[in-house]
């Protein structure tokens, strides 16, 4: 059952996207009111459903499916019928298939006046990449994400999430809730343009800029924290130290200062003063580490106000008191899959989205 309270109750959002962007953005939607109809291609449906039942289901839960063939007449048209009562239609195919399709912006407002069009693409739907394939290490890559030095012995590596995806799909969401806020208060819908190429440089652009000056050396850039790092214990594990407060680094001083008296050198006191020896300060922290297992070190440093949090496994997360404590997962115990709930918590309440996992086509007609 949905919150009465809540702003998207009463919002039907027809989504026509794939894999994650789009889906995502509405799921999040979902989860905050909205009736999401998804229409997925006859036979093989969305290909996140070739991934696996868990993966589909962890962002498309509670959706309605119907099965439609875009490119038949008959389909054509039993999309309109569908678009005739809705707020919003989430697409995420290359600029251009929509309108060879006859279903651009302009023709679905001639149906739904106060329609809002949501297009997630790469590049958006303009500019020199626009009809440029990519996935999220594309966009990465062009937003800059490596461009921003951040560690004493900087490596560049994959992200371990869809990163781009995921910022693209939370512009989506904020973006369709406004949009589709308007239409109903003017009665005029909007096309709306998601590059995720353009929300990747929503992040990193503030860094980006500022690393230009650094370009030659990197290593002198403000956003490389010596004492900020992740480092390894002598059991192979990890240990991620979060300093950035110089009061921090005291504290750490007072804690370890009588086994490591590297510690107490008054040239390294100061946040300058370590900007100044990077290399010094994290060779001394991570030769440090190695000393102790990763059990011994927050054995160590949990009686001190300190920011240092063990790397969890994947295993380890699921457990992890807090995690359970703020029921952010929800666990389906009938065939072990997950779904997470919206991070973000009501007062007024927010009650889980729906349950099903919608077969292909099982809401046609």
């Amino acid at each position: 059952m949905k919150p009465d309270w809540s702003c998207l109750n009463g919002v039907k959002i027809v989504d026509l996207s794939q894999l994650l962007p789009g889906p995502h953005a509405t799921s999040m939607l979902m989860q905050l009111g909205a009736d999401v109809v998804k229409v997925e291609p006859p036979g093989t449906g969305d290909p996140a459903r070739q991934l696996g039942s868990a993966v589909f289901a962890q962002i498309n839960l509670g959706k309605r499916s119907v099965a439609l063939d875009l490119k038949s007449a008959t389909g054509n048209a039993a999309f309109l019928d569908l678009i005739r009562d809705a707020d919003a239609v989430v697409e995420g195919f290359r600029p251009g298939v929509m309108q060879r399709l006859g279903l651009d912006y302009a023709a679905l407002a001639e149906v739904n006046p106060r329609i809002v069009m949501c297009s997630i693409s790469g590049f958006g739907q303009t500019g020199p990449y626009s009809a440029l394939p990519g996935h999220d290490l594309n966009y990465l890559a062009l937003g800059g994400f490596w461009s921003i030095p951040v560690q004493v012995n900087d490596r560049v590596a994959r992200p371990r999430v869809r990163l781009a995806d995921y910022a693209a799909s939370s512009h989506a969401a904020l973006a369709l809730a406004v949009a589709v806020l308007s239409a109903r208060q003017n009665g005029r819908g909007q096309h709306l343009d998601v590059s995720i190429h353009d929300c990747v440089m929503a992040w990193t652009a503030p860094a980006a800029w500022t690393s230009r000056d650094y370009a030659q050396e990197p290593m002198m850039s403000p956003t490389v924290m010596p004492e900020n790092d992740i480092f390894e214990t002598r059991d192979g594990r990890y240990l991620a130290l979060g300093i950035l407060e110089n009061k921090f680094w005291l504290t750490l001083r007072e804690a370890l200062g009588a086994d490591c008296p590297a510690l107490m050198d008054d040239r390294f006191a100061s946040r300058l003063g370590r900007q100044q020896f990077k290399h010094e300060v994290n060779a001394l922290l991570a030769h440090m580490f190695l000393e102790r297992t990763l059990a011994e070190w927050l054995a160590t440093l949990e009686a001190f106000d300190l920011p240092v949090s063990p790397l969890l496994d994947a295993h380890e997360l699921f457990l992890d008191p807090h995690v359970r404590a703020r029921g952010m997962v929800r666990e389906f115990a009938h065939d072990g899959s997950m779904a997470v709930r919206f991070p973000v918590k009501f007062s007024a309440g927010l009650p889980d989205a729906g349950d099903t996992v919608p077969l292909l086509g099982q809401h046609d007609g």
